[in-house]
């Protein structure tokens, strides 16, 4: 049952039970229903307590159902609000840990509201491109006062119910319950039962002392914020409407028609993809939710670099020991002191505790030897990217690792299953590509070899969440999902300097579009050194690959990027801003002068297309050939490792949004430029099924 009904002293008590946090789904909503009926139907019941059960009052709309004919089917929420607000009986909310959403606008149409210290209150439709659209902008100011209100409303952010209780004036809570909720909840029900009339937060006024001055400064502050996002300015001027309208019903229809709007924009569609995709990268077809899962009590990381570190820093933080091994003393010392002076950082600018500081570094311990992994339960290497070194690496834990530990590969390229294959237990070998800063970075790709096992790769999913990540699942080829698709990018990018761009012309483009930063100083950052090595890898093993050589010139010139203070920009000394550099720019147009190619005007948006649509086409190959699962993990993996613009939710989100035939259209015209890959811009089969289909990636 999704809600259960009983009567105590003559206090009718409705519990939503909808795992994992009360959704209101249409079963749900059914039952409040029902039970408000019964209550109202019962002479015995004086009164109505509505709370939740488990973990959450209500985390608001159940997302299973979102835009589902269910979503809104009767009693939709607009209708159980006003059976609450209408009820001849006093009906409390009995408040707890999560209160968000439609539930909070639920429990603003009841007469009271009881709450337990704790509870996270938040309207955080903002988040999806929307704004609250069920009288939570129109009652919340009546509660709170419009000014808190308004900063919980455009940032979407959860508030603590006790900070929310202790503000001069509110009326969200009538009682803070410090006992258990339940009994308090009953207790208040009863000393309220008799009272009328009814309190209702419809009849609650809305008051500022200077309400258009206000509403001016908050716009002009959200507008400078929140570019490219059209939600937090339609939250702006819906709390407005509860200042200017004549009463509460002209206000929920002002809310009504912004909320209608941006219900229709690519930026919320696309906010709501990333949404739904980050939840949808954790589920694997294969591996059922309750696969049972290895107990990871002790972490080791091979590795005291700066990739190394970071990985450590992850665990750390979420409270797991490690063991950080290394070659040499010294490269262990400088690794401590790198994760020293990365927590001292943050405690300098208040983002942590001396105590948590001190908590984290006491779980660090360091080795010099192999056999002190041998309690391990999960065994990450973070060492030089080199089939070889990762030979060694893993034919020693494969002697002291004790059964059952997981053992993890970082790499970036190279395939899982000949690391694997290194082990006598295969099974045990998975890939945990971080990216760096591997401390700060979201994003994780899970490489799934030919014979991990689904325990192990549910564990692993799992300890990703426990260290704040997002995981997303790939099969095993060069580069996965990312990097496999960020390779034909950067050829693009190669070919517009050949052809007769700049680098800042090109990076300039694509951050104009959205991207956080363009290729050029993405390599940069990463170093163009890495690239290099693939390059010449990739030259051993394809024959005739077509890339320019541009970035090869610039390695031969020892110009790595930030890290050696040249790259494809110029950097002075402890600075990351990018200076053009005047000796690139040459060494660009003496090596197109060498090709014989005459340089062209190149406009932005072929720049964009051309490296964006280069992703979707690649993206299109990988799915073909089940190497990411769906559409969404491979926008995930876009979103939170390479700077991908939010508001675009995703290469093949963005291609949807574009059309797909569009994009086969400006594909065919790229294949016709002689001075790019043309056999590259054939579609993929599954983009072009979809084209020929009529159908899209998400």
């Amino acid at each position: 049952m999704s809600t259960s009904y009983q009567v105590t002293d003559g206090i009718a008590v409705i519990t939503m039970n909808n795992p994992p946090v009360n959704g209101l789904g249409y079963e749900t909503r059914r039952g409040i229903a029902d039970g408000f009926a019964k209550a109202q139907a019962d002479a015995a019941v004086s009164a109505i307590v509505l709370t939740g059960g488990g973990k959450a009052f209500s985390g608001g709309a159940d997302i299973r159902e979102f835009d589902s004919p269910k979503s809104m089917a009767e009693p939709n929420l607009l209708t159980l609000i006003k059976l609450a607000e209408a009820s001849t009986k006093p009906i409390v909310a009995a408040i707890h840990t999560v209160c968000m959403g439609g539930g909070l606008e639920l429990s603003l149409g009841c007469q009271y509201r009881v709450v337990s210290p704790g509870a996270a209150i938040a309207l955080p439709e903002v988040k999806i491109g929307l704004i609250p659209g069920a009288g939570g902008t129109q009652r919340l100011p009546r509660v709170l006062g419009v000014e808190t209100a308004m900063n919980m409303i455009v940032t979407g952010e959860p508030v603590k119910s006790e900070l929310l209780a202790s503000l001069p004036g509110q009326k969200l809570f009538d009682e803070v319950i410090t006992g258990e909720l339940i009994p308090g909840a009953i207790a208040f029900a009863k000393s309220v039962a008799d009272k009328r009339p009814l309190p209702t937060v419809r009849d609650l006024k809305v008051n500022h002392p200077n309400p258009d001055a206000y509403v001016q400064f908050v716009r002009n502050m959200v507008k400078g914020m929140s570019k490219n996002f059209p939600a937090p300015l339609g939250c702006v001027d819906a709390v407005a409407a509860s200042l200017k309208a004549r009463n509460l019903d002209d206000g929920l229809a002002e809310e009504l028609r912004i909320f209608k709007g941006l219900m229709l924009t690519p930026e919320a569609k696309a906010l709501r993809h990333a949404f739904f995709g980050e939840r949808a990268a954790s589920k694997i077809p294969d591996v059922p939710e309750g696969t049972p899962l290895r107990n990871i009590a002790k972490v080791g990381v091979i590795g005291a670099g700066t990739m190394g570190g970071g990985i450590t820093m992850n665990f750390l933080n979420a409270g797991l020991p490690v063991t950080m091994l290394e070659m040499k003393p010294d490269a262990l010392e400088r690794g401590v002191a790198t994760i020293r002076k990365n927590y001292e950082a943050q405690v300098k600018k208040g983002k942590l505790k001396q105590d948590k500081y001190e908590q984290r570094m006491a779980l660090l311990s360091t080795t010099l030897a192999y056999d002190d992994l041998k309690d391990a339960d999960l065994i990450i290497e973070a060492v030089f990217e080199e089939l070889g070194v990762k030979e060694a690496v893993f034919k020693q834990l494969d002697a002291v690792a004790k059964p059952g530990a997981i053992l993890a590969s970082n790499t970036s390229t190279l395939d899982v299953d000949k690391i694997a294959n290194f082990t006598q237990r295969p099974q045990d070998v998975v890939g945990m590509h971080f990216f760096s800063p591997a401390n700060v970075m979201r994003l994780l790709e899970v490489v799934r070899g030919k014979a991990t096992a689904k325990d192990v790769l549910a564990t692993v999913m799992v300890i990703a969440k426990k260290i704040k990540k997002t995981a997303v699942v790939s099969g095993v080829c060069d580069g996965f999902i990312g990097n496999r698709m960020i390779e034909q990018y950067s050829r693009q990018a190669g070919f517009l300097l050949d052809e007769g761009c700049t680098p800042a012309q090109v990076d300039k483009a694509v951050e104009k579009f959205g991207f956080a930063m363009g290729p050029f100083r993405m390599g940069d950052l990463a170093g163009n050194d890495i690239g290099w090595a693939i390059r010449k890898r990739r030259a051993v093993e394809i024959a005739n690959l077509k890339y320019s050589k541009t970035a090869d010139l610039l390695c031969e010139m020892g110009r790595y990027g930030q890290k050696t203070g040249a790259g494809w920009y110029d950097y002075l000394p402890g600075k990351r801003d990018a200076i053009p550099s005047k000796l690139v720019e040459q060494m660009v147009v003496d090596h197109r002068k060498e090709l014989g190619i005459t340089a062209r005007k190149i406009g932005d948006e072929e720049i964009v297309q051309r490296l964006v649509f280069s992703l979707v086409n690649e993206a299109a190959h990988i799915l073909e050939e089940g190497i990411a699962n769906k559409a969404s993990d491979i926008d995930m993996v876009y979103l939170t490792g390479y700077g991908f613009p939010l508001f675009r939710g995703g290469p093949l989100c963005y291609a949807d949004t574009f059309g797909l035939y569009n994009v086969v259209t400006a594909m065919n015209r790229f294949a016709a430029n002689p001075l790019d890959d043309g056999a590259f811009w054939q579609p993929a089969p599954m983009l072009a099924r979809l084209v020929a289909e009529g159908k899209s990636f998400t």
